[in-house]
């Protein structure tokens, strides 16, 4: 790989999240400081193929650290899996001179990076960006803090109404393939069951649980689902608890896409700048192919190569705790 990067390009993939531009904010100011030229690349490895990259100042970047989404757009490639098409983004980098690379987003984003840059030898660096924390190498990724604020504040006001109607809510919060949303909005809310993709769901006992809680007469209740629980997501839960449990009466809320958006919290904004900034001295630094983390509050550098093929876990203490707290 070349040793000294002159020219980079900054581009966000997969999913948005809050923050993204923050960190876009952070690489290009940081950038600019050593005097590198910075492109900002538009819908991600999409935008790289149809050569719609263009340079970027420090006017380019102003007024967008308090704004959700992302400036340069985002999108997902298929075209890009094949090698024709990675050829093709990699001659529109090489025209412009870009020798290096920061990619914001996620796991697919990461391994089209760390293929890229194995058949071109264009050092990349990952910033993990994507709400549902589920990239090993990192403490929080950029968008999760502001997506789980999100979703306790929805739950919370959810909770009013159910109060007001001794009603039992089943609200599904994002997270395909990961339950930290849901975990954490669960118990920062006092969910009386957090159901996620990580573990198995017993709904006889769900169901057992709920029914010695109509007993009691506490018919108030908050179920939070991830919407990869391998039960089948809200809707069908809510209908097996009518079936079985004549006596709640059960509403569904589905919080969808509010999750991804709005503006980035206090934490997203500061984890960003400071993943962004780092990205660019590695650039510099010689410490290529990496994905910058935040661990114990210290910048961690994972490898690429591993980082695509970890995944973050969830501990059984965060199910015991969870147990414990809605009894």
């Amino acid at each position: 790989m070349e040793k000294k990067v002159t020219k980079i390009g900054v581009m966000t993939s997969g999913g948005d999240s809050p923050g993204m531009n923050a960190c876009i904010r952070a690489v290009v100011r940081t950038g600019l400081y050593h005097n590198l030229e910075v492109f900002g690349i538009t819908r991600g490895y999409a935008g790289m193929i149809d050569d719609d990259i263009h340079q970027m100042d420090s006017r380019s970047v102003a007024n967008i650290i308090q704004r959700g989404g992302t400036i340069l757009k985002t999108a997902r490639c298929k075209e890009f899996m094949n090698a024709e098409g990675r050829k093709k983004a990699y001659e529109n980098l090489k025209k412009r001179g870009i020798n290096g690379l920061i990619i914001i987003g996620g796991d697919g984003s990461f391994k089209g990076a760390q293929i890229f840059s194995h058949e071109f030898d264009i050092p990349c660096i990952g910033i993990p960006g994507t709400i549902d924390k589920d990239i090993a190498g990192t403490d929080f990724t950029i968008g999760f803090d502001t997506a789980v604020n999100t979703a306790v504040e929805a739950i919370d006001k959810i909770r009013d109404t159910a109060d007001a109607h001794d009603r039992l809510f089943i609200i599904e919060v994002m997270g395909r393939d990961a339950g930290y949303i849901a975990l954490h909005s669960g118990i920062g809310t006092g969910a009386e069951h957090i159901l996620i993709p990580e573990k198995k769901t017993d709904v006889e006992a769900v169901l057992s649980s709920l029914q010695e809680k109509e007993r009691r007469k506490k018919l108030v209740n908050i179920v939070v689902l991830a919407e990869g629980d391998d039960f089948g997501g809200a809707n069908h839960l809510a209908t097996v608890v009518k079936e079985r449990i004549p006596g709640f009466d059960v509403r569904v809320a589905i919080l969808g896409h509010i999750q991804r958006g709005g503006a980035p919290s206090s934490m997203d904004r500061l984890i960003a700048s400071r993943m962004g900034y780092s990205a660019v001295e590695c650039l510099l630094d010689g410490r290529f192919n990496v994905m910058v983390g935040i661990m114990n509050n210290k910048m961690h550098y994972t490898p690429l190569d591993n980082a695509v093929k970890a995944k973050q876990k969830i501990s059984d203490e965060w199910m015991k705790i969870v147990k414990i707290l809605a009894s």
